[in-house]
């Protein structure tokens, strides 16, 4: 006797997701995964911080008392945006969108093919791995979409979600190419956060005119809606954490405008300045001052250090006291003027800032609040597109140089097809309105969509108006896992040699040996850091500027990238 057995019932877009085959959700990283948590959480420093930050000396160890000498002691420099018009022209803006949970990247969504192109279609059987019934299958170049140049599935929930928030005059600026990738299914170990790598390959950039160093960021060089290391759901690679960049927590307009303090929209009052100038002279723990130098005394010298020598100085050993320039001692001083330079930033703020509204997205109408903002009213009362508007905000605008944004629920194999094309549908939504955001800030940005592993169909199709005759999803699967990157640019469509690093095989499995990333998740974002040095024509620094890269000599890395120069 056959049984047909009922579609399972579509959950609300907040509704978090209840499997009877996963435990009961714990750790915070379930909970958002599963979709009971957003981006909410708390920062704590270690006690000794305070020990550390506290001045030795009433008047401050050094004798500087004006944010102009210490700014260039600090690297910091304002840029050619100047704190407050739309857009930036420095480095290419960087986001991830981090979906936590394994959601479906490929197949219902990018098209990725067996070797050599996405339009080498894998087979019927895979495409129904992937969550496509036969009467969707793509056959060939006329029957998938390429409006991101990145060929898409045309009934892709992500692609409609993008629609739905950005023209067509601005997608046809958008290029795109799609990673296969195996990654751990439901857990935040997955090292595919490439925020850190990019960071760092900023120092490959020639400065800008008037600048020390290349500037990416004003305000903060990474930001990201959750409390973590990575600034999201999944982790960083572990070679390029750099604890000084550590993301600044943004999940909200609030978070924004305590950036760059309080006020009713205008720049800082001298008084506050004031204020800030004074933390600024946090003492280093150094007995010496300008006006009062020690004998015997030798600069001290740090790696990559901008500290002005005149006025950080470390006592010469003697046999009383042998040990004052080890390599501890100057590790200990270089932390101390790391966090005096924190405060000396906050001072260099104030003084540049153009006021709490030149950063809060709730007063820029672009984003929300006219009739044709990007966002809706209705659209704003929603909290992944209020902190989307956080990040969006600073990151296209150069306030900050990169940003995470986690979006929770995605681990939707719930056995319906619904409830996926609703999660999917509004991270496009979200992707979309940044690509709206930049195009009207004529601004290039590149965009990682990043998930922990992904999902199979259950081979039973969803005829419910929202489950639109597509597969259900039934269980995890590492095996079909993916990254895409698009890139936009107010040029015209960025230049793309390919639109698929890897391949799969004809199941709609990766080809675990197609890309050095295949297998390997911390490669991964070693690819995305290669193709955003590309856009920004500086792809032949990786080696130097990341001597412990994977991904092998020169021509090897020439077969990982995609994009060239923005020109």
């Amino acid at each position: 006797m056959y049984i047909l057995k009922k579609t399972p019932r579509a959950h609300g877009p907040n509704e978090p997701f209840k499997h009877e085959n996963h435990p009961r959700p714990v750790t915070r990283r379930e909970l958002i995964g599963a979709g009971f948590l957003s981006g909410g959480a708390m920062v704590m420093a270690p006690a000794w911080l305070g020990a550390l930050l506290k001045s030795q000396r009433a008047e401050g160890a050094v004798g500087l008392t004006s944010i102009q000498q210490l700014q260039a002691e600090c690297a910091l420099q304002t840029p050619s945006n100047v704190g407050g018009a739309l857009g930036t022209t420095g480095p290419v803006p960087f986001i991830t969108i981090d979906l936590a949970g394994g959601a479906n990247l490929m197949g219902s969504e990018a098209i990725a093919g067996m070797a050599g192109s996405p339009t080498n279609f894998i087979s019927a059987a895979g495409f129904s791995r992937l969550g496509v019934p036969g009467n969707m299958v793509p056959t060939s170049s006329t029957t998938i979409d390429m409006t991101l140049g990145l060929p898409f599935h045309p009934d892709s929930a992500i692609l409609r979600g993008i629609k739905s928030k950005a023209s067509a005059l601005a997608l046809a600026k958008v290029n795109g190419v799609v990673i296969p990738a195996i990654s751990q299914n439901d857990t935040n170990s997955n090292p595919l956060n490439a925020m850190y790598f990019i960071a760092k390959a900023v120092s490959a950039l020639a400065p800008g005119p008037g600048q020390l160093a290349p500037t990416f960021g004003q305000y903060a060089t990474l930001v990201g809606t959750n409390a973590t290391t990575s600034g999201g759901n999944s982790m960083a690679p572990a070679i390029s954490v750099d604890p000084t960049l550590q993301p600044t927590r943004i999940a909200s307009s609030a978070d924004n405008t305590a950036l760059v303090g309080s006020g009713s929209g205008a720049a800082a009052t001298q008084l506050q300045v004031d204020v800030q100038q004074a933390q600024a002279s946090i003492s280093t723990g150094v007995n010496a001052s300008p006006d009062q130098k020690a004998t015997g005394v030798v600069a001290a010298t740090f790696d990559g250090s901008l500290v002005d020598q005149s006025t950080l100085t470390l006592v010469k050993p003697t046999s009383d006291n042998p040990g004052p320039n080890s390599a501890a001692d100057a590790a200990n001083l270089a932390l101390k003027e790391q966090l005096r330079c924190a405060y000396v930033k906050t001072a260099f703020t104030s003084a540049v800032s153009k006021g709490p509204n030149s950063v809060n997205p709730d007063k820029d109408l672009v984003i929300v609040g006219a009739a044709n903002s990007i966002f809706t009213a209705t659209d704003y009362t929603d909290g992944d597109v209020k902190k989307t508007a956080a990040v969006m905000k600073l990151v296209i605008n150069g306030f900050a140089g990169a940003g995470t944004i986690v979006l929770g629920g995605y681990d939707y194999h719930s056995g319906n097809r619904a409830d996926g094309e609703t999660k999917n549908q509004h991270a496009g939504l979200i992707i979309g309105a940044i690509i709206a955001y930049a195009d009207a800030a004529n601004t290039p940005v590149m965009i990682n969509i990043i998930s922990d592993g992904s999902l199979t169909s259950t081979g039973m199709a969803d005829n419910s108006t929202a489950g639109r005759g597509k597969l259900g999803w039934q269980g995890d699967s590492q095996q079909v896992a993916a990254s895409i990157i698009l890139v936009y640019s107010p040029k015209g469509k960025p230049a793309a040699t390919v639109n698929q690093i890897g391949s799969l095989n004809s199941d709609g499995t990766v080809n675990a040996t197609s890309s050095p990333g295949a297998n390997a998740p911390n490669l991964v974002p070693q690819i995305v850091a290669l193709n955003w040095m590309a856009l920004n024509g500086i792809n032949s620094a990786f080696q130097a500027t990341f001597p412990m890269q994977g991904l092998g000599a020169t021509t090897a890395q020439t077969a990982l990238t995609a994009f060239s120069k923005i020109t």
